[in-house]
């Protein structure tokens, strides 16, 4: 990086010995921007340039990881840089978007957002370890377009073909942008690390961009300064040959690269970094992070856009009328009655019948886009509405965290500075009059979770997964 930065190398060092700088990213599918700073819990800093949802978090005690606002899925706290991909992506409501390496679910809920909720998302993630966290994140999210899957992407690419508008791949990297904030990224590192990870994100982005369909994009980002795994990746996928319009190995010429904007401190590709002979192949189009440079820890983001001429057609194909490999159907006679009769009875919203999908004993609200899923490990295929029991409907978690404030019959509302709801969210019973039966817990109006009122005591039923983060 001295080689590199030159006169600026001093300034990136001296920003690597401070504070990381952390950042809130409001969730504007449940609320405004001006509604949350006028509930925000703690004083908020600047805006994020490049994310107007986004604002950097001054360095307090306060934390809003632990509050229930956060549970309540009204904001997510990532790393001002990391919001760059899904903006610079930019999925439009409607399109089909695939995030391929999606845990811990930062750019996924932040692509829903973009997408306004509607279309198809498939969040993919291949270690199973991670999964939990990538659910949890996308459950309290509330959106109702998130599929999430557990496969790797050579299968996924199989399946699917050039189906997605977009497709974001956030690749696993040697974490440079993670030195200030984890000492154990700072221990870990090596050269070796380095080319290692070069290795396995040519992999992935080659497979990558078989999923992208004819006039489609694809975002490839990192975490990491090393030019061997930013701009050397990339060179490596648009410096290729075809041959009667088959993708070769070693290359994929057929996608150019998009000149980003550049927002204040943003930083131009640098395809020189890469040695000399080295084609730019427009690579100076990519953008580059550093936290001398801005507010955050830095990061690196590529977008590609496959030519329309570059032969093939878009895969179109949906989900199939009778039951599916991967386990959905549409629900019983029998099943929809137990619906009805909890939905009559709950639930002051109607939803599409078409959408709605039973797996086993679950019901699902599905995108209105799903395709055909075959034989691909999914997780969740859309909204978890809840399950079926031998005589009645009980619901899910994630379907209080959908509905959003007077969908429900019955309600609860705690304040969020009361006693009553820190006893709710570690599991506990609470004394409440009113209507017998399932009733929606919120905090000051927003939607946390489930309880059920037996003469004048809220039983609980809020997740012991979930339980710990209260």
């Amino acid at each position: 990086m001295q080689h590199f930065l030159g006169e600026e190398y001093p300034s990136f060092v001296a920003a690597l010995e401070k504070e990381p700088v952390n950042g809130l990213r409001v969730n504007t599918l449940k609320l405004s921007i001006d509604e949350f700073q006028r509930i925000t819990p703690s004083g908020l800093g600047e805006k994020v340039p490049w994310c107007p949802a986004a604002f950097i978090l001054p360095v307090s005690e306060f934390s809003f990881g632990r509050h229930p606002y956060h549970l309540a899925g009204l904001y997510y706290l990532q790393d001002p840089s990391a919001m760059v991909a899904a903006e610079l992506l930019a999925p439009r409501a409607g399109e089909r978007v695939l995030d391929l390496a999606a845990a811990p679910g930062g750019k996924t809920t932040h692509l829903a957002t973009l997408m306004q909720g509607s279309g198809l998302l498939v969040a993919n993630e291949i270690k199973d370890k991670r999964l939990g966290h990538l659910a949890f994140n996308v459950e309290r999210w509330g959106a109702g377009n998130a599929v999430v899957t557990n496969e790797t992407p050579e299968r996924l690419a199989d399946h699917f073909g050039a189906f997605f508008d977009r497709v974001l791949v956030d690749a696993p990297c040697s974490g440079e942008g993670m030195f200030r904030k984890d000492a154990g990224a700072r221990q870990d590192w090596s050269m070796e690390m380095v080319e290692g990870c070069s290795i396995r994100q040519r992999n992935i982005l080659r497979v990558a961009a078989r999923l992208v369909r004819p006039g489609g994009y694809l975002l490839y980002s990192t975490c990491t300064f090393a030019p061997e795994e930013d701009e050397g990746v990339l060179n490596g996928l648009v410096n290729g040959q075809t041959d009667k319009n088959r993708l070769h190995e070693n290359g994929f010429p057929e996608f150019e690269v998009v000149e980003l904007p550049l927002a204040e401190g943003f930083m131009r590709g640098q395809p020189g970094w890469l040695g000399e002979g080295v084609e730019a192949n427009g690579l100076e189009g990519a953008v580059r992070l550093l936290p001398h440079r801005i507010r955050g820890e830095g990061h690196f983001a590529c977008l590609l856009r496959r030519m329309e001429s570059a032969g093939g057609e878009a895969n179109t194909r949906r989900l199939k009328a009778s039951r599916s490999p991967a386990g959905l159907a549409n629900a019983s006679p029998a099943q929809m009655n137990l619906w009805k009769d909890f939905a009559d009875e709950v639930l002051a919203i109607d939803f599409p019948h078409e959408q709605m999908k039973s797996r086993g004993e679950r019901l699902y609200l599905v995108p209105q886009e799903l395709p055909d899923l075959g034989n691909l490990r999914v997780v969740h295929p859309g909204v978890w509405l809840g399950t079926f029991k031998k005589d009645r409907f009980e619901p899910a978690h994630p379907l209080a965290l959908y509905l959003r404030a007077g969908q429900a019959r019955n309600g609860l509302d705690l304040r969020s500075t009361e006693a009553q709801l820190g006893r709710y969210l570690r599991g506990e019973s609470i004394p409440s009059e009113g209507p017998a039966g399932w009733t929606l817990i919120s905090v000051d109006g927003w939607p946390l979770g489930w309880g059920k009122r037996v003469q004048g005591v809220v039983k609980n039923h809020y997740p012991r997964g979930w339980q710990t983060y209260a």
